[in-house]
């Protein structure tokens, strides 16, 4: 059962109703997860902006999705992958084999690969990484901007899938299976 209570998208007033009309206008729905976020309306101001500023990343949408796939998978967050999942494959258009491989933390090509690997680094050493494995992600063609913005798309993924997993948010994308050998412990 949820935790905190999703809230009425009709019903809200103030900042959390103009945050609602505009994930209703961009997405055509409001999702149970910033319906949650929305209790306050300073958590998901939070969320939608750090999401957006990351939208406009030059590491691009489809290695964001992966990434997101990774952690969450990572982190046992059934919403977050579920919802991914979705993103991925209708809005972003990865292929079923991508996805696949970004639930294991894997990649199809060895410049994801890399940052997918990376992802979980931070994940594993919470976020102690070394000067090897940034050296890693500098070889396999990243630039500062990039490893920046490969931190930070990691770090918006933990948020939401600690969020989701700490009040249970109903899960309303199509389900999809979590791969239990991808969790970091």
């Amino acid at each position: 059962m949820q935790r905190i209570p999703a809230l009425n998208p009709e019903t809200t007033t103030g900042k959390t109703k103009e945050l609602f009309n505009a994930v209703q206008g961009k997405l055509g729905a409001v999702p149970n997860l910033m319906r949650t976020l929305g209790n306050s309306a300073a958590v998901l101001n939070g969320y939608l902006s750090f999401s957006g500023a990351l939208g406009e990343s030059s590491i691009g949408a489809k290695l964001g999705e992966q990434i997101a796939l990774t952690v969450a998978n990572a982190n046992g967050c059934e919403y977050c992958n579920a919802a991914h999942s979705y993103i991925g494959e209708k809005l972003v258009k990865l292929d079923a084999e991508t996805i696949a491989a970004a639930r294991e933390g894997r990649a199809t090509d060895a410049k994801s690969e890399a940052a997918l690997t990376f992802a979980r680094t931070i994940l594993e050493k919470k976020g102690n990484v070394s000067d090897e494995d940034i050296d890693e992600l500098k070889d396999a063609g990243y630039n500062d901007a990039a490893i920046a913005e490969i931190i930070a798309h990691t770090a918006l993924n933990i948020f939401t899938n600690y969020f989701n997993n700490a009040t249970k948010v109903v899960v309303d994308f199509p389900e999809a299976e979590l791969v239990e050998t991808a969790a970091v412990v």
